[in-house]
């Protein structure tokens, strides 16, 4: 897909810059793995967006907001454990046990706590400039956002 490639070059242009080693990144804190994780997925969710979808910017935030609240990621993570590494595996549980210092407004509290998981992974991923495995899984959640819409 034409649109994942520049998606592709776009991540990867940016982890380059921002590449460090293996152990420094799994001593980032969970939370500043979700941290990073939140702006990569919100820039590939927008690139994707506008990539697809001919609509006006009110139309694309609430598209947007189907990819990005707590609830969907959570639904995300649950959908895609099975074809998690284990690795990934440990980086979303860390992520989900973070600490939390402030409560979630619009989301219940254990939702929040895997949308954190699912966050941190893509932080992970693009720290650890695995730019082609954070694609994968960005398709697999294209994928499954449709798949529960053609459902509902």
């Amino acid at each position: 897909m034409e649109e994942n490639k520049l998606n592709n070059e776009l991540i990867k242009a940016a982890s380059e810059q921002t590449s460090h080693s293996l152990k420094n990144k799994i001593m980032y804190s969970p939370s500043q793995l979700a941290y990073v994780g939140d702006a990569v997925y919100e820039l590939l969710v927008r690139s994707y967006i506008i990539q697809n979808h001919d609509i006006n910017v009110n139309k694309m935030h609430r598209l947007s907001v189907r990819f990005v609240k707590a609830n969907a990621q959570a639904y995300f993570v649950d959908m895609l454990e099975a074809e998690l590494s284990e690795e990934e595996k440990k980086i979303v549980k860390r992520g989900r046990n973070a600490k939390i210092t402030s409560s979630p407004k619009h989301a219940e509290l254990m939702d929040y706590r895997y949308a954190t998981g699912f966050e941190a992974l893509f932080g992970y991923l693009y720290l650890s400039n695995e730019t082609d495995r954070l694609m994968q899984l960005f398709d697999r959640v294209v994928e499954i956002l449709d798949e529960k819409n053609e459902n509902n």
